[in-house]
């Protein structure tokens, strides 16, 4: 009943806080610009982002103590959030995007979030707070552990990402966002891991998400932006190793948009551009990402959604019901279905 309280309250005030929205942000010119990505219809209220940040701060400091991992928290996806909506009006360089995105997991690591061992499927456990600095700030002193923190840090950033190239398609993300949260709420509430701070958190975001999902969905009435996927994949890259890790379960929930995202990397390496740098896909005629590669053999934006959520949903369910061995074996099988499936998307395409 707590729990659906809390949950009850993130939808309303998300619902009800949109509903003011689709009349105020037009007034403000918070719009798209369809007309840039070669779009055939009328703006859209945009960005939500800015709007999710700030029901979420308003929830958090409800719910939650003001610690300084949630203040740090804030921070950061505050950052994420600013650069956002300055880079949608001056289109600011992707280096200086990709460097707040590490400093925003510096400052994750600074306030103590992060994950110090990793399971080994096949027994034990991988230690990542071997190597310990002492780092002292005036009269304070803290210890850095450095693997921890490096891996901290490229999680934080990969996730972030993930999420942000996955919102190619409305809907796409808060979807995603939803089926995540619900997975890490109900591992958080087993027995096994019992962390009510975590299954809190990640039943506000669940609702967030929810509730902007039903405006969000394809035909849109309001958009994310890159303020509201980058401020998604920071919560959903903080619930995942935020007093212990359950990155294998995170993995497997993103495993579709990681594997994604990593295939885009590779292949802009691969074509000699900066790995931070976007701009291939050109009316799906140079589609990358698996969406656009799905939209480009015929799929409809529903068909793709749909697609998307069952194949993440299963996943999903599968990562409440086996073990550390068990999700290892399930990642694999999820990366051979992801070739398989990037194999025949390219035999389509060629004919």
């Amino acid at each position: 009943m707590q729990y659906f309280l809390i949950g009850l309250s993130a939808f309303i005030l998300t619902f009800l806080s949109i509903l003011v929205a689709l009349k105020v942000f037009p007034k403000l010119g918070l719009l798209d610009r369809p007309k840039k990505y070669g779009l055939n219809r009328k703006p859209i209220p945009y960005p939500g982002g800015i709007l999710l940040y700030l029901i979420f701060t308003v929830l958090a400091l409800v719910f939650f103590e003001p610690t300084l991992k949630l203040v740090g928290l804030l921070i950061g996806g505050g950052l994420l959030v600013l650069i956002s909506f300055i880079d949608d009006r001056i289109e600011l360089p992707a280096w200086l995007r990709l460097f707040i995105q590490i400093m925003v997991g510096i400052i994750m690591v600074a306030v103590g979030i992060g994950v110090e061992t990793i399971t080994n499927p096949f027994g034990g456990y991988l230690a990542l707070n071997q190597v310990k600095m002492i780092i002292e700030w005036g009269p304070f002193t803290s210890t850095l552990m450095l693997f921890s923190a490096i891996f901290t840090v490229l999680w934080i950033v990969l996730i972030v990402n993930t999420m942000n190239w996955l919102d190619g398609i409305p809907g796409l993300v808060s979807g995603i966002t939803v089926l995540a949260s619900l997975t890490l709420f109900f591992l958080s509430i087993s027995d096994i891991v019992n962390q009510p701070e975590i299954a809190t958190m990640a039943i506000i975001v669940a609702m967030i998400a929810l509730a902007f999902w039903l405006f969000d969905f394809h035909p849109p009435k309001i958009l994310l932006g890159d303020s509201g996927s980058m401020f998604f994949g920071l919560l959903l890259a903080v619930m995942a190793i935020f007093s212990g890790g359950k990155i294998a379960t995170a993995f497997l929930i993103l495993g579709f948009a990681i594997l994604d995202a990593l295939y885009v990397i590779v292949h802009r390496i691969f074509n000699k551009r900066a790995p931070w740098k976007g701009g291939e896909w050109d009316k799906y005629r140079k589609a990358v990402h698996l969406h656009h590669r799905l939209l480009q053999v015929g799929m409809s934006e529903r068909q793709v959604l749909i697609l998307v959520y069952v194949l993440s949903a299963i996943f999903g369910v599968t990562a409440l019901f086996v073990g550390t061995r068990g999700k290892f074996w399930a990642i694999v099988v999820l990366a051979i279905a992801s070739i398989v499936l990037g194999m025949i998307l390219k035999v389509r395409r060629k004919h």
